[in-house]
């Protein structure tokens, strides 16, 4: 079952609706799939990275799904993270499964989502954000240099692979 926010909780821009869901509701398993057969496109493969459900459930961090005229076209999620090394700024919270659908992209749904994540994330006592991603994606590298993450040292499942890109940015205590 979904859980909508209301108020403040709710990121609208763009006209994207972002819903917290868990990460087996069928909407986000879907988009999670077509994310997956993204990467296969760009890296010849799945993201291999280990991820379970528990990892986004309250407490652990949080999963979401941003609908355009209630359709599901984005996801993003963060969980919590062990601390990286040269990120000295306290709990960090990692992003995961950023994905805006083919047909939505360049509409801002995927700079909302970011937002929307920093601030849940920075709510619930996270001090820093960091993310992983590749050099098959550039629009994401843009996004999230243009959106203030700057590079950090390898780190996670894929620390070592020579198109794997880290960021970090520090977030405004308690937004």
């Amino acid at each position: 079952m979904s859980e909508t926010f209301s108020g403040s909780a709710v990121a609208r821009n763009h006209e994207l609706r972002v819903q917290h869901v868990p990460i087996t509701h069928p909407d986000a398993v879907a988009l999670v799939e077509e994310v997956q057969q993204e990467y296969v496109a760009r890296y010849g493969g799945r993201d291999e990275t280990p991820l379970e459900p528990g990892e986004f459930a309250p407490g652990n961090g949080m999963f979401f799904v941003g609908y355009a005229d209630a359709v599901p076209v984005a996801t993003g999620a963060w969980r919590w993270h062990a601390d990286v090394e040269g990120v000295d700024s306290g709990p960090c919270a990692e992003i995961k499964r950023m994905y805006v659908v083919a047909s939505q992209r360049r509409a801002g749904h995927a700079r909302v989502m970011l937002r929307h994540l920093e601030r849940r994330a920075a709510g619930a006592g996270a001090a820093v954000m960091i993310l992983e991603t590749g050099t098959m994606q550039p629009e994401a590298i843009s996004l999230y240099e243009s959106s203030g993450y700057q590079p950090v040292p390898g780190f996670g499942f894929y620390r070592e692979a020579a198109m794997s890109r880290c960021y970090a940015k520090a977030l405004p205590p308690g937004e």
